[in-house]
């Protein structure tokens, strides 16, 4: 006999499939000859969309995946002996296996502790007094992330706080934005637009995820002060993060800026992660963070954690010994939510 099925639809929105319009673009760029390497017509098209969607000139750039994104980023914004603030959980700290160390040639990635992965200028002030002139690394980046790992969100007001601290002290700010579409949809609401959580709010360079929206294999890199950008191309091209048929990757980015797909997808993950957040605070359960974008975070007993994996519900540890994260994306469906909270109930009940 077998067990059940594996379900993976909330291990991760990294396990969904591609959008409707990253899948036709791809079709739709496979129909022609263009030139490679980016000087092609779709590249420059969603280059103008990413100038249009900030409402700014800014620098774009595109690569395979967000730790290259971040890494290279990084790289472009430190030298070797400078230090890097970011937070506890931040990807670039945890789940980068040390490429931003590697990438910059040896900065030094320091983490920041603060409650729901959320960083405040009290929390990095400390970090000023620590070791002495040159036998500590000069801090020259504060990285950020929106949303947080937590799937908390940080607001307008919460950027412009940190980059001004970060301003005075002389540091640039790099956001990691794996899921910054599930923070602008979570934010639309209040009347923020990408504009007000990125430069207007004293952003530097965001990284924009694609893959965790619907696309395939590409991120953006936004430069917002251009200045930082000088040669980011060579890097780019070292790394191997170049694509010669670069207009397989601009042509999704384009498919889902044109008529606000990348923004809809969010808001659809962002509301499947509610309706299941509510439905677990509903069961009894303790709920480890505000779900306020596609991450649900809740805490299980080993019984209760057991009996769904038997169940075939595949989802990670991620908050001490019993917190578990649950993430919703662009395709998650009503019945996914209502089959697990129904497997839930039984074993909560337990």
């Amino acid at each position: 006999m077998t067990g059940p099925r594996p379900n993976f639809a909330f291990a991760s929105d990294n396990t969904a499939g591609l959008c409707p319009e990253a899948l036709a673009s791809l079709a739709a760029a496979n129909a022609d000859r263009v030139p490679s390497y980016g000087d092609d017509p779709y590249t420059a098209r969603a280059k103008q969309q990413f100038n249009d969607l900030f409402e700014t000139d800014c620098e774009v750039f595109f690569v395979f995946n967000g730790t290259a994104a971040n890494a290279l980023t990084l790289a472009a914004l430190c030298q070797r002996h400078h230090g890097i603030l970011c937070h506890a959980m931040a990807h670039v700290e945890t789940d980068e296996c040390s490429a931003p160390e590697f990438f910059t040639g040896g900065s030094k990635v320091i983490p920041v502790d603060a409650p729901l992965a959320k960083l405040r200028p009290a929390d990095l002030a400390p970090i000023l007094h620590r070791g002495h002139g040159v036998h500590f690394p000069k801090l020259r980046a504060l990285s950020l992330t929106q949303s947080t790992e937590l799937g908390t969100v940080y607001t307008p007001a919460e950027l412009r706080a940190l980059t001004d601290w970060a301003d005075a002290h002389d540091l640039v700010v790099h956001l990691d934005g794996a899921r910054f579409a599930n923070a602008t949809a979570s934010l639309r609401a209040r009347g923020h637009s990408p504009a007000d959580l990125t430069w207007r709010a004293g952003i530097d360079v965001l990284c924009f995820g694609g893959t965790k929206n619907g696309l395939l294999t590409t991120e953006a890199v936004v430069f917002f002060n251009r200045s930082l950008a000088r040669e980011f191309d060579y890097r780019v091209k070292q790394s191997g993060q170049l694509a010669s048929k670069m207009r397989f990757a601009s042509a999704q980015w384009s498919a889902v800026l044109a008529d606000g797909a990348w923004l809809r997808h969010a808001a659809h993950a962002n509301r499947q992660a509610a309706q299941l957040s509510a439905g677990l605070a509903a069961l009894g359960a303790k709920l480890l963070a505000p779900t306020e974008a596609n991450g649900v975070f809740v805490e299980l007993s080993p019984a209760a954690y057991a009996d769904l994996a038997a169940r075939g519900w595949h989802f990670y540890k991620f908050v001490g010994d019993h917190g578990y994260r649950l993430m919703c994306s662009w395709e998650t469906q009503d019945a996914d939510v209502s089959a697990f909270l129904a497997d839930a109930k039984l074993a909560l009940a337990r």
